[in-house]
């Protein structure tokens, strides 16, 4: 599939975490829908329901803790037909680093900014609000902007705004990387490039396009 993209080039690049600088939790949720036995899809369909008001979202906005996240959540999986353990399926979300795209942001820094936007939560680490191990990853990015934070998550425009304001550039200044459509549409029709990021070889292929340097 074609990426998503507005007709200017990017002067700055703004990347998700999760399932782009970090593997997909989507991998994980399909092995412990395997381990309880679930339909393949269950989680996704858990999430998709209500998606601006459920309890991951919920969650994200800071609007409610990890305990009543996970009754939540449980109730909503019933309704469905689904009997889930809230807590595991937090778990999911751990994922692990992509050396590629650390390569590929410290190829980019010095000739454009670098953003971070992630739907995330707070676990009670302060370095970083969706899990210590990677604190040391932020010192890679010029802005972060983070959910849990702000009040608001993508795909909500605010969010993206708020990326921008940060950062002091207009839309299509912009190109942002994430591996779900949901996420990329707003932000292309606000004007930025947007890549989807399936596999990530290829997405970086299509990001060295744009910005015209070497990333791997």
């Amino acid at each position: 599939m074609d990426p998503i993209r507005s007709p200017a080039c990017c002067a700055q690049v703004l990347f998700d975490f999760g399932g782009v600088v970090l593997s997909s939790p989507f991998e994980a949720f399909a092995a412990y829908e395997r381990r309880a036995g679930l339909a393949p899809g269950a989680i996704r369909e858990i999430n998709a329901t209500d998606s601006d008001s459920n309890a991951w979202a919920r969650l994200e906005r800071s609007e409610v803790d990890i305990s009543s996240f996970c009754e939540l959540f449980e109730s909503e999986a019933a309704a469905l037909g689904h009997r889930v353990s809230g807590e595991e399926v937090l778990g999911c979300l751990a994922g692990e680093v992509r050396p590629e795209m650390v390569v590929a942001i410290e190829a980019l820094r010095g000739n454009f900014s670098v953003g971070l936007l992630t739907n995330n939560f707070v676990v009670g680490t302060p370095q970083w609000s969706s899990g210590g191990p990677f604190a040391e990853l932020l010192g890679l990015f010029d802005v972060i902007v983070e959910s849990s934070e702000v009040g608001c998550r993508k795909p909500e425009q605010r969010f993206y705004e708020i990326a921008l304001e940060r950062l002091g550039i207009a839309a299509h200044e912009a190109v942002f990387l994430d591996d779900l459509g949901v996420n990329l549409k707003p932000a292309a029709a606000m004007g930025m490039t947007t890549i989807k990021v399936s596999d990530p070889l290829d997405a970086l292929r299509e990001l060295e396009g744009i910005v015209g340097i070497p990333l791997r």
